[in-house]
C-alpha cells in the first residue's frame, strides 16, 4: 500500500535564471531514495480505509475484489494478525507508517524496495527500518527538488572561433550563488535543510585536438562567485584563467560539443541538530561551438 508523501519543500533563495536543472550525483554509487516509510494512517483512518475498500464492490467490474482485500486487510489490522481491532485503543498513541515514493523517481526500480504494509510506530520513536524517514532522507530528498540554473557559459569569441585562437569562458556571479531546499513533515517539527553550493565548472571541448585551461578544465569559482574572467580588449595575446583553444578546424558544416558541468559541494542540517555532507553535485549542458580555420593571403 503506497501513499502520497505528505512532505512539503521550500525553496530557499532562488536564481537569477528561469531555466533550472536537476543535480547528478558525482558518486555514481549514490542517488536520493526512491521510497521510504512515513506516518500516513491513524487508527481510525486504517479502519475507514477498510470500509472503502469494502465499498467497491458495489462498482462495475470490481465484483468481490473490495471484499478480498477488505477481508485481507482485517486478517492484518482487525483480528489480532498482528494488530488488534485496527489499534483504535491506541489512537493518539502513535501512526501506522507506509510506503511513500520520490515523486521524481516514479519510475526507478528502487521505488518497489518500499514494499511493507503499513506497520504501528509509537509517537517518539524510531522504526527500525533502514527506509524510514529520517532527517538524512529528508536532506537526501531535498537534493533531488534543488534547482540548481542551467550551465549556459559566456565566451569570446561567441559560437565561432578560430584554430589556435585561446577562447575566454565565463560564468556570471549573479546566477551561481548558493541555493537551498528545505524538506519537512507537516506536523512533527522534523524538517532538514539541504545546500548547494557552487565550487568549479568543468570544460570539456567535445574533442581531443584542443587545449583546456587550466589543463586538467577545471575552473575554479572566484573569491566573488563569478568563474573564469570575462575577455576585454587587449588580452588577446593573454592566457584565459578559464577557456579552451581548439587545434583542430571543426569542418565545413559541423560543430564540436563543447560541454561545461559546474560541481555543486551539497551539505544539510535539520531541526535534531543532525546534519553532514551530501556527495557533490553536477550540473551541466552542451554547446556547439564552430571552430574556422585562419585565412590567409599571399602577396
Amino acid at each position: 500500500m503506497y501513499v502520497q508523501t505528505k512532505v512539503q519543500t521550500t525553496v530557499n533563495g532562488s536564481s537569477s535564471t528561469t531555466e533550472t536543472g536537476t543535480l547528478s550525483s558525482a558518486d555514481t554509487n549514490w542517488t536520493p531514495p526512491a521510497c521510504w516509510y512515513e506516518p500516513a494512517f491513524s487508527p481510525k483512518e486504517i479502519q475507514e480505509t477498510v470500509k472503502l475498500w469494502r465499498g467497491l464492490d458495489g462498482l462495475p467490474l470490481i465484483g468481490g475484489v473490495g471484499e478480498l482485500v477488505g477481508d485481507l486487510l482485517d486478517q492484518r489490522y482487525k483480528n489480532g494478525h498482528p494488530y488488534k481491532d485496527y489499534n483504535l485503543d491506541k489512537q493518539g498513541e502513535g501512526m501506522f507508517w507506509a510506503a511513500a515514493v520520490n515523486p521524481n523517481r516514479k519510475d526507478d526500480p528502487e521505488a518497489s524496495a518500499c514494499d511493507k504494509p503499513p506497520f504501528w510506530v509509537d509517537n517518539g520513536d524510531t522504526p527500525d527500518e533502514p527506509l524510514a524517514l529520517t532527517p538524512q532522507v529528508l536532506a537526501e530528498y531535498a537534493y533531488d527538488e534543488l534547482p540548481v540554473p542551467g550551465t549556459e557559459i559566456e565566451m569570446k569569441p561567441a559560437g565561432a572561433t578560430k584554430v589556435n585562437l585561446p577562447t575566454w569562458i565565463w560564468l556570471d556571479k549573479a546566477k551561481f550563488k548558493k541555493i537551498s531546499v528545505t524538506a519537512s513533515l507537516p506536523g512533527t517539527g522534523l524538517s532538514a535543510t539541504t545546500t548547494a553550493e557552487p565550487v568549479s565548472l568543468h570544460i570539456d571541448p567535445g574533442t581531443s585536438d584542443a587545449q583546456t585551461y587550466p589543463a586538467s578544465g577545471d575552473c575554479q569559482i572566484n573569491a566573488d562567485g563569478s568563474i573564469g574572467e570575462p575577455y576585454a580588449d587587449g588580452k588577446a595575446n593573454d592566457t584565459p584563467p578559464c577557456g579552451v583553444t581548439y587545434l583542430r578546424s571543426s569542418g565545413s558544416d559541423g560543430a564540436y560539443a563543447l560541454q561545461a558541468t559546474v560541481t555543486w559541494k551539497i551539505s544539510w542540517t535539520s531541526t535534531t541538530g543532525e546534519g553532514g555532507d551530501l556527495p557533490d553535485g553536477t550540473f551541466g549542458a552542451t554547446q556547439d561551438v564552430t571552430v574556422q580555420e585562419i585565412q590567409s593571403v599571399n602577396r
